[in-house]
């Protein structure tokens, strides 16, 4: 992957992007605002303010923003007046989404144990308390899957037959089939990851692109095998004591077998922990967490 080119917004925590279908990218940052910007950058524009975090945004058919807030939960924005809705609330950590054709959202709830401010106690101490939820049309919330450890990204297959859900702290995909002979059930698309994963989003020809925040670290995989008692401790200790992240910018994607089918990475530029990814006229857009742009990488020919 070359250095990517950084569209600067003016503000910390781009976490997730979205295309619209006017052409312009859609994110939100720390302060709470939704901004909207040009594929090419330019002048940044506030959209809307959730009063919470925006985490991941989505694009409904009629042009609508699905936006997880981490603390206010899953909202609904209208772009050109800001108007915010409350879709569904009472979670302790709304995180990503997806919107299914017939209005169906499927979005993750990362833990019950922890919140945004201390995402990282979750991974240290491997709860597995994260969900994925499902609000159907007429407005109620049900559990699709739980047990799961921090539940993060949420995308759907291009035909709509199995939702996905990365599990940050397993360093995996897992999916729930929609429809088919195996409907209802549940498996792992894609295991035992080089990093941990973040937002999904599903890409041209039905592949599922992964955002890596970062690589996985030897000493925090030794400490999952642990015990409980030792995991709280060193979640307890300062946060320069503990596994830090490494600085990169990778994302890969794979196709609905869960076969790796693009791996890009680069430890060039000045861009690391990409929390989203989304692929947009043969270019890829990635959010971060902890940057003040988005970022743009050219993909080598158009994805197949």
């Amino acid at each position: 992957m070359p250095a990517p080119a950084v569209l600067p917004v003016d503000a910390v925590g781009p976490e997730d992007v979205a295309v619209h279908p006017d052409g312009r990218l859609y994110t939100g940052v720390e302060d709470g605002r939704i901004l909207r910007l040009s594929v090419s950058g330019g002048p940044v524009a506030v959209v809307a303010e959730t009063g919470g975090r925006p985490l991941g945004v989505e694009v409904t058919l009629d042009g609508d923003l699905v936006v997880s807030d981490a603390y206010r939960g899953l909202l609904r924005i209208d772009p050109g007046s800001g108007a915010v809705e409350v879709l569904a609330s009472g979670f302790r950590l709304c995180d990503n989404a997806a919107v299914a054709r017939d209005g169906t959202i499927y979005f993750s709830d990362s833990s019950q144990r922890h919140g945004l401010d201390h995402w990282r106690a979750d991974i240290l101490e491997h709860t597995g308390t994260g969900r994925l939820l499902r609000r159907d049309a007429s407005g109620a919330v049900s559990v699709v899957l739980s047990g799961l450890q921090f539940a993060n990204g949420v995308a759907l297959a291009a035909d709509e037959s199995f939702v996905a859900v990365a599990e940050t702290g397993a360093y995996r995909v897992s999916r729930v089939w929609l429809s088919g002979p195996s409907a209802g059930k549940h498996d792992v698309l894609v295991d035992n990851l080089p990093g941990f994963p973040d937002n999904l989003s599903t890409g041209s020809d039905g592949r599922i692109w992964i955002a890596l925040a970062t690589p996985r670290n030897p000493a925090l995989d030794r400490l999952h095998r642990r015990s409980p008692v030792l995991r709280r401790a060193v979640w307890a200790l300062p946060t320069a004591l503990q596994p830090a992240p490494a600085r990169t910018t990778w994302v890969i994607a794979v196709d609905p077998t869960g076969t790796v089918v693009a791996d890009l990475q680069t430890d060039a530029g000045d861009f690391h922990m990409v929390t989203g990814v989304r692929e947009h006229a043969g270019s890829l857009y990635l959010g971060s967490l902890a940057e003040t742009g988005v970022a743009v990488v050219p993909l080598a020919s158009p994805a197949r």
